[in-house]
């Protein structure tokens, strides 16, 4: 056998030895605006790439004749006879439409609309992504603010936007809604190494566009997953790093076959410790994908999802702790019949999560086009927490006598589930000629969660039956919303853009929560949002636009439990100049969210860990956002971005030690005044990149009183990542080899906390946090390192 292997490998060098490579390269632009993520394919061969920053792409290839497609949401074919190095620039102007990114013509939006945006492109994900969650791959992008519980980027982990928490953050998928119904935020923990299965994803800041998901009121997230290829191929990627951290994924397609078919799929499994002591994460995910399509259909079948196991790292620590152990964590601490201090080792989280979609996207004619999705995500499971001396009736269990006196309160183990389904459809037509680009569309969404705990050990008690339940509630929630949109071309300088919505919600629960209260919710809204602006072009390198957009937003079940919470409603203005040539890129907007009854982080948490809010009556953000590409060389290029804002709740009325108080003018929590990133890459020889990233959070508030003790200090971080690609390797299409350092100057920062504003013994608090002086602390990783190896097929 070794030696049919050495003759084997004998054969492929000596093949390898006597093929002629050459390499393909130049620039893509639309116009004269270079063009980034532009994915470039040998057809006929598994090789391809994408265009960077500055729409540069290189490619290795034997000596022949090839069709190399050019795809970017269109797509562009060229014959190419390759007998020597050649260099092929491509304008993609006048390219044609791709079907897959129809699905999210309802929700993206091109330079040619008054919207602010930014992409990330499949290969900028890819630099990085070596376990950490979409958060962290994002923390780079204008105005982004991301923080990890654990500290390391793995387990659960979020983002806030111009100072919007997670909940305002809206989240689709192919267009199909993720956003959880009654939270309304997004639990990236449940979708391990869901960016390894990214396309691309365009993050809107402000309103946006009408979505077929909940009502953006900070940002949205829209996601597009991965292409259909036309030639087979597999990878194998590895990742290890600090606290233990490893990944593992393996991804193959069958490209088409028959020239129609193709079957896609991902593998992941990521496991680390955290920076945060028994921070653990056990992540195991998977992507399954069928496609079908011809010159005028495409029907994809999707189906992702996975289970994660992760020990709490929500309770926080006091700033003494933070001085003294910044690792520390309380969870699961108790005192054993000895007097000593454990933990209990099951102190976690456990969900499993599944989401099925279905999309088919038909082109009728040159103008006609239409989209039409099912969706379904079934999701169930639970956190688990130990209880030190808890009171039995509070748990549903009965007091009883013992040696002549009667028990009240036991140490005992308690399960709080969910089990949730959420399914519906969404869906659009499109109209598009030189005049008007136009869309219509629609979704119905339907999500049924049941709540409810049970006891599964107590000390000196016995335990319930085994289908009983200290408390059951039910949450359910209808969504429906129908939008038209439109961009007109008034003149050839000039476009016009509007955008009308009529979103309706109905929300019911029924039953008892955990604390033994009644909660019995029947509430509707009906809102109409417009939206409006124009763009006005007078050449090539300088485009204007302007836009207004009303937005408003429902309570969150979470919202409701804390009291009677009204509705929010939300003026957006944006003013934005973008400035494009072959070398420099700018985009520069101002913009003013004016908020009614905004809905704003309190500081506390809950006693699972979800953030308090409350209505401040009027408060607003107006800031100031800029962003730029700065080619300096072929091989050098600056990325800066920077934002500047003022957070303000309008003469604040809030309690403070039981009593209602009128602060005035206030900052509003968790939104820094400054935030501003850049990044360095550096091409020093063909396939090896570099990149210096930095960036700088602004201190800011965790109350909206501006309390001393609430305040979270400015940060300044950077990190380093290197990645070698070999082209045309033996055995392989492609090695790549990854490093990334972060915190490479050991900051010891925060990025998140909690704050509460009155007699913190007399409150129900995590076990083993009793005594806090009103603030905790989620201190993030000092320097850690992830390295990288991906086999491509």
């Amino acid at each position: 056998m070794k030696n049919v292997l050495f003759f084997l490998g004998l054969l492929f060098f000596s093949i390898q030895a006597f093929s002629q490579n050459h390499t393909l390269q130049g620039t893509v632009t639309e116009g004269e605006t270079p063009l980034q993520g532009v994915s470039v394919f040998a057809n006929g061969t598994s090789n391809g790439t994408q265009t960077d920053e500055n729409g540069n792409y290189s490619l290795t290839l034997q000596e022949g004749n090839y069709t190399i497609l050019f795809s970017f949401g269109n797509r562009k074919r060229v014959q190419v006879n390759l007998n020597q190095d050649k260099t092929l620039n491509v304008d993609m102007s006048t390219a044609e439409e791709v079907l897959d990114e129809v699905f999210l013509s309802s929700v993206r939006v091109t330079s040619q609309e008054p919207i602010t945006y930014s992409n990330l492109s499949n290969e900028e994900i890819a630099d990085r992504n070596l376990g950490q969650d979409i958060p962290a791959l994002m923390s780079y992008m204008p105005n982004v603010v991301s923080t990890s519980d654990a500290g390391a980027g793995v387990g659960y982990s979020g983002i806030r936007v111009r100072g919007s928490d997670a909940t305002r953050v809206n989240v689709t998928v192919n267009g199909i809604p993720i956003n959880d119904a009654e939270s309304q935020g997004v639990f990236w923990v449940n979708m391990g190494d869901f960016a390894s299965s990214v396309e691309n994803l365009q993050l809107q800041r402000g309103v946006g566009t009408s979505t077929s998901g909940a009502g953006a009121f900070g940002a949205s997230l829209n996601i597009l997953t991965d292409r259909y290829q036309e030639e087979a191929s597999a990878e194998l990627a590895n990742s290890v790093g600090s606290f233990n951290t490893f990944k593992h994924t393996l991804e193959f397609s069958t490209g088409l076959i028959n020239n129609h078919w193709e079957i896609a799929g991902r593998a992941s499994k990521i496991r680390s410790d955290g920076y945060v002591d028994r921070a653990e994460s056990d992540l195991k995910s998977y992507f399954l994908q069928g496609t079908y399509v011809d010159e005028n259909t495409l029907v994809k079948a999707i189906s992702f999802g996975g289970t994660e196991t992760t020990y709490h790292a929500w309770y926080g620590i006091d700033g003494e702790t933070l001085k003294e152990n910044r690792r520390f964590n309380p969870a699961g601490m108790y005192t054993d019949e000895d007097g000593n201090v454990q933990f209990y080792e099951d102190q976690t989280d456990n969900y499993w999560q599944d989401h099925y979609q279905l999309l088919w996207n038909e082109d009728y004619t040159e103008n006609w086009s239409s989209n039409i999705a099912l969706h379904y995500t079934k999701g169930r499971g639970y956190y688990q927490e130990y209880e030190q001396d808890a009171a039995l009736t509070e748990f549903g269990l009965q007091p009883f006598m013992a040696d002549g006196e009667e028990v009240t309160t036991s140490d005992l183990v308690s399960r709080e589930w969910l089990d949730n389904d959420f399914y519906g459809t969404v869906f659009s037509f499109n109209y598009e000629d030189d005049i008007i680009d136009a869309v219509i569309g629609g979704g119905w969404n339907r999500y049924v969660g049941d709540h409810f705990g049970e006891v599964i050990y107590t000390r000196f008690a016995w335990n319930n039956g085994p289908s009983d339940t200290y408390y059951d509630n039910t949450g359910k929630k209808t969504d429906f919303n129908i939008y038209a949109k439109a961009t007109f071309s008034i003149t050839e300088e000039l476009a016009a853009y509007g955008d009308l919505q009529l979103r309706t919600i109905n929300y019911e629960t029924e039953g008892r929560l955990d604390d033994g209260r009644d909660f019995n919710v029947d509430d509707s809204f009906e809102f109409f949002n417009p939206k409006a602006g124009i763009t006005y072009q007078p050449n090539q390198q300088n485009q204007l636009y302007a836009s207004y957009a009303r937005a408003h937003r429902e309570p969150t079940r979470t919202d409701y439990k804390n009291g009677d919470p009204e509705h929010e409603e939300l003026n957006d203005f944006e003013l934005g100049w973008r400035y494009n040539t072959p070398n420099v890129q700018i985009n520069t907007n101002l913009y003013l969210m004016d908020y009614q009854n905004q809905l704003v982080l309190t500081g506390g948490i809950d006693d699972v860990g979800a953030f308090v809010r409350e209505n401040s009556g009027n408060s607003y953000r107006l800031g100031l956002e800029v962003d730029a590409t700065i080619r300096i060389s072929d091989r050098f290029n600056v990325r800066p971005n920077i934002a500047v804002s003022r957070n303000k709740n309008v003469d604040f009325v809030s309690t403070l030690n039981g009593e209602l108080v009128e602060f005035g003018d206030t900052d509003i929590s968790f939104s820094p005044e400054i935030v501003a990133g850049n990044i360095i890459g550096f091409t020093p020889v063909e396939g090896l990149e570099l990149k210096w990233l930095s960036k700088f959070v602004g201190e800011q508030y965790m109350s909206n009183i501006e309390a001393e003790n609430s305040k979270l200090d400015s940060y300044f971080i950077n990190d380093f990542n290197i990645q070698y690609t070999w082209r045309d390797a033996p055995l392989f299409e492609e090695i790549v080899v990854t490093g990334l350092v972060n915190n490479i100057f050991n900051e010891e920062y925060v990025s998140n906390g909690y704050y509460y504003t009155f007699n913190i013994e007399n409150q129900d608090f995590p076990t083993g946090v009793e005594t806090l002086d009103g603030a905790g602390y989620y201190p993030q990783a000092t320097t850690n390192f992830l390295a990288g190896l991906t086999l491509r097929f």
